[in-house]
């Protein structure tokens, strides 16, 4: 009986495991590359109880661990790594990644040329502004909306302040693998993004050429911010 009771245990501590290494790995997806000691404070854990999970998952090959940005690593000590999602590891949160439609849009390039891949990206990013300036329309922050939409799509999206601006950060991205053989997906997603916020933006990162995020920088519209300090000094 007590050698059944210490199977019973064992098997609930390696669903717990597994539970928590799913959390660890999920946070990274959520949020971006993350360090040691953030995704232990995150989540509750303690130092070597994440290191033992971060430790699997890079065994498993669903996160990699990176050495951080020179402009996030200055100070004293050396640096801690950061810990990202691979390819593989996203594809194992059920956002499997089209084969069928990469082949057809290299098919549509070979024999038709390659405007009409242009045209299928275009489609898709009126598709999404579309879609988008509903959402747009129900809020004032236009990039704090848009990060929620992009949120809902599956996009994992956050908005950073940033000097002059602010920083759209896409923590994951669905059609990875057809925007890496197909870049044109992303630039008219740019240029979207661009139309739905009224506004000059800059894509600095993306996760189809292997970076860990997303990232389009937003600066500060002089025209917007004019108006805010008009307005401040009429009220003062």
């Amino acid at each position: 009986m007590a050698g059944q009771g210490e199977l019973r245990h064992n098997t609930v501590v390696k669903i717990d495991d597994l539970s928590t290494r799913d959390a660890v790995a999920r946070s990274v997806l959520e949020n971006g590359p993350s360090t040691a000691v953030v995704l232990g404070e995150r989540l509750g854990l303690t130092p070597a109880g994440i290191r033992r999970h971060l430790d699997l998952l890079v065994a498993d090959g669903i996160l990699e661990a990176r050495e951080p940005h020179t402009a996030l690593s200055r100070g004293r000590g050396r640096p801690s790594k950061v810990f990202v999602m691979t390819d593989s590891g996203r594809e194992k949160f059920e956002h499997s990644y089209d084969d069928l439609a990469v082949a057809a849009l290299k098919f549509m390039s070979a024999q038709s040329g390659e405007h009409l891949v242009q045209a299928f990206a275009e489609s898709r990013a009126e598709d999404i502004k579309r879609k988008a300036e509903i959402a747009l329309a129900k809020r004032s922050h236009k990039s704090d909306a848009l990060a929620t939409f992009l949120t809902e799509q599956g996009y994992a999206a956050s908005i950073e302040v940033r000097a002059n601006g602010e920083q759209l950060c896409q923590h994951h991205c669905p059609i990875a693998h057809v925007a890496a053989e197909f870049p044109q997906l992303c630039e008219a997603e740019t240029e979207v993004f661009s139309q739905l916020l009224g506004t000059h933006v800059q894509r600095l990162a993306t996760i189809a050429h292997g970076d860990g995020v997303c990232t389009t920088y937003i600066p500060t519209n002089p025209a917007a911010r004019k108006t805010k300090t008009t307005a401040g000094k009429a009220n003062s």
